[in-house]
C-alpha cells in the first residue's frame, strides 16, 4: 500500500533515470506502460475523505458476499481504515457503516481496518453463517461480522469474542509500534471441514496461519497454528545480495493475499518483491512466481526526504507488475480453470495468471480500468484491494461482478476551507464487459 512517507520511487521515474544513465531495460512482453485492453467501471461508491471532515475513512479492500436468497440483494463488504466498514448494495449505494473500534486510552491508536475476506456456512448459535473476516490493525486483532440478508438496513452484526488476543503484539506496547494484523485471506480446508485465517504483519515479512472457532456464546475467536518468515533479502544471478529499500527498521511486508479454493493455495503479494505462492497451511516450501519490475534495483535512503533514490537497473526484475502488488484475487471459471488477478500499484494494471500450478501459473495477459463517458465513473489508478465472483448477482450483475478499489478516486473535491480533498471509492465492473475485453 502507497504511504507518502515510505520509501518508494515509481516506475516513471525509474525509467526517467535509466535513460539518463545510458541503462537498459530488460526485454519484457508487457513493459511499463504497454497498450492493455480496456474496461470501465459500471459503478462506485460515494467517495471517502481521509481527514476529520470525512471521518478519517480510506477505502482499501472489499469482498463481495452473494446473497443465497435472492443475489440481486447480494452486497460489497469494504474496509475504510479508521472509517471501519461499509457494505453497499449492487447499486454501490452505502447500505450500512459500523466504526472501527475505540482507541483504548488517549495514548493508543484506534481500531482500523485494512484488509476483509469472507467464510460461508460457519456453524454458530442458531445454525449456519456467512461470516466477513476483518483485520483491525489498529488493535492488533481479527473481527468477525455475521451476514443477514434479510436485515436489508443493518445485514452486519459484530460477532468478535471480546476475549480475542492480539495476533502478534505481546502486550499494548507492542501493538502501539503497529507491527500488526495487515494483510488477509480465509481458507477452509477440504480434509478437515476446519476454517482458517491467513493474517500478515505490517513491516515484516510475517504470515501467520489462525485457526478460527466458534464459541458456546455464538461468538467467534482464533488460535495461532504456525507462522513462516518470507525472505526480506535476495541473492541476485550476479552474486550479490538485494534486499528493497524501505523505512529503516522495516522490512519488505506482505498485503494482498487470496487462497485458491480449489487447491489450498495462497497466493502472497510482498508488495517490493513480488507474488509467492505457498500452501495454506504454510507447511511447504514458498515459490516466487513472479517478480516485480523493481526486482534487484538497488536504492539509498534519504532520512531528510524519507523517500529513495534508486540505482542502476541491473534487469533482474519481473515484466508484468510495478511496485507495489498489492489485492490478489481469484476468478473461478464454470469448468475449473480461472486465473490469479493482481494489482500491478505501481502502473495502474492489472495482471492475470494462470491457476494451474503445473503451469508455474503462467503470465496470461492484463487489463486496465479507464475513465467511462462522461457522466460515467473514473479509471482506476493505486489499487489496493480487489475481489471478484464469477456468479450471478441479478439484473444488475447477470455475469458476475469485479469490485477494486480507487486509490485516486475523481473528481477531487474542495473542503470548506478550499483546500483540495482528494478522496478514494471502490470502483463496480461487470465481469462479463471484462471477460469481453481481455477475452478471458
Amino acid at each position: 500500500m502507497k504511504h507518502p512517507h515510505v520509501a518508494r520511487w515509481t516506475t516513471s521515474a525509474a525509467g526517467a533515470l535509466a535513460v539518463l544513465l545510458g541503462v537498459s531495460s530488460p526485454a519484457s512482453s508487457t513493459p511499463a506502460g504497454a497498450v492493455l485492453p480496456p474496461v470501465a467501471a459500471v459503478a462506485e461508491t460515494p467517495a471517502l475523505y481521509d481527514d476529520e471532515a470525512g471521518g478519517n475513512a480510506n477505502a482499501d479492500d472489499p469482498a463481495i458476499w452473494r446473497n443465497p436468497a435472492d443475489p440481486g440483494r447480494s452486497l460489497v463488504v469494504a474496509t475504510a481504515k479508521e472509517g471501519g466498514l461499509r457494505v453497499y448494495d449492487l447499486d454501490a449505494r452505502q447500505v450500512q457503516s459500523i466504526a472501527a473500534p475505540a482507541a483504548p486510552g488517549p495514548d493508543h491508536a484506534p481500531g482500523r481496518f485494512n484488509n476483509v475476506d469472507l467464510l460461508s456456512g460457519l456453524r454458530l448459535s442458531g445454525g449456519r453463517s456467512d461470516v466477513a473476516v476483518v483485520t483491525d490493525r489498529g488493535h492488533d486483532r481479527l473481527r468477525f461480522y455475521r451476514i443477514d440478508g434479510a436485515h436489508r438496513q443493518a445485514p452486519l452484526v459484530d460477532v468478535t469474542d471480546p476475549a480475542a488476543a492480539a495476533i502478534f503484539s505481546a502486550d499494548q506496547d507492542e501493538v502501539d509500534e503497529q507491527h500488526t494484523a495487515y494483510g488477509l485471506a480465509t481458507w477452509r480446508d477440504r480434509t478437515t471441514g476446519r476454517s482458517y485465517a491467513l493474517v500478515s504483519r505490517r513491516s515484516t515479512t510475517t504470515v501467520a496461519l489462525l485457526e478460527i472457532k466458534a464459541t458456546a456464546a455464538g461468538t467467534i475467536r482464533y488460535d495461532l497454528v504456525r507462522r513462516i518468515d518470507l525472505p526480506s533479502s535476495f541473492a541476485l544471478p550476479d552474486g550479490s545480495r538485494w534486499t528493497p529499500c524501505a523505512d529503516p527498521g522495516e522490512l519488505p511486508q506482505v498485503e494482498g493475499m487470496v487462497v485458491d479454493p480449489d487447491n489450498g493455495t495462497l497466493y502472497a503479494g510482498q508488495e517490493d518483491v513480488g507474488i509467492w505462492r505457498i500452501p495454506a497451511d504454510l507447511t511447504g516450501t514458498p515459490v516466487l512466481i513472479d517478480r516485480v519490475r523493481e526486482y534487484g534495483v538497488p536504492g539509498t535512503y534519504d532520512e531528510s526526504t524519507e523517500e529513495c533514490t534508486p540505482g542502476r537497473d541491473p534487469g533482474y526484475g519481473g515484466a508484468h507488475l510495478s511496485a507495489d502488488v498489492e489485492g490478489l484475487t481469484i476468478y473461478r471459471e464454470d469448468d475449473g480453470d480461472g486465473y490469479l488477478m493482481a494489482s500491478s500499484q505501481g502502473d495502474d494494471t492489472f495482471a492475470l495468471y494462470d491457476r494451474e500450478i503445473g503451469d508455474d501459473n503462467e503470465y496470461e495477459g492484463g487489463f486496465r480500468i479507464v475513465d467511462g463517458r462522461r457522466g460515467t465513473p473514473d479509471g482506476v489508478q493505486e489499487c489496493d484491494g480487489a475481489a471478484v465472483l464469477n456468479a450471478p448477482l441479478g439484473s444488475r450483475f447477470p455475469n458476475g461482478l469485479l469490485v477494486v478499489q480507487d486509490g485516486r478516486n475523481t473528481p477531487v473535491a474542495n473542503g470548506d476551507d478550499g483546500e483540495e480533498r482528494e478522496n478514494t471509492d471502490f470502483k463496480f465492473i461487470d465481469l462479463g464487459t471484462l471477460e469481453r475485453a481481455a477475452d478471458l
